[in-house]
């Protein structure tokens, strides 16, 4: 298992993490298999979207912040309810092919980690599982 650091900086953004997990595939020298990227954090969460266009991610943070705002009379005594609920939607984990030595994603794809109770300093953890 291979731990990717991240520190944000703002209660929510993405961050793209595309790189950090290609450089682990590549390390690994894996030719085909799978990489399994694990967020073991209840207010954050991983996406797979489009990284050609930073304005999709913009768009997808404030739709989420209108959708689910911030203060809205939640119960949980903590104050980020808001950020528990878009983690749970977006999901904590993320299953890529890994063919040819590199994972497998759409042109337009991007890995994203996504903070919503920033800023924090966090971790992903990659297992890589390889094909026999």
């Amino acid at each position: 298992m291979v731990t990717i650091p991240i520190t944000t900086k703002k209660r929510s953004e993405f961050i793209d993490i595309t790189s950090q997990i290609e450089e682990v595939v590549r390390a690994s020298k894996i030719e085909r298999g799978v990489c399994i990227v694990f967020c073991p954090h209840t207010t954050a969460g991983l996406v797979i979207n489009e990284n050609a266009d930073p304005s999709v991610r913009r768009d997808i943070i404030n739709h989420l912040e209108e959708l689910i705002p911030y203060q809205k009379g939640y119960t949980h005594a903590e104050g980020n309810a808001d950020s528990h609920i878009k983690s749970s939607l977006l999901g904590s984990s993320l299953s890529l092919i890994i063919e040819g030595g590199k994972i497998v994603l759409g042109t337009w794809q991007g890995i994203y980690f996504c903070e919503f109770d920033g800023p924090r300093r966090r971790n992903v953890y990659v297992k890589l599982i390889k094909e026999k």
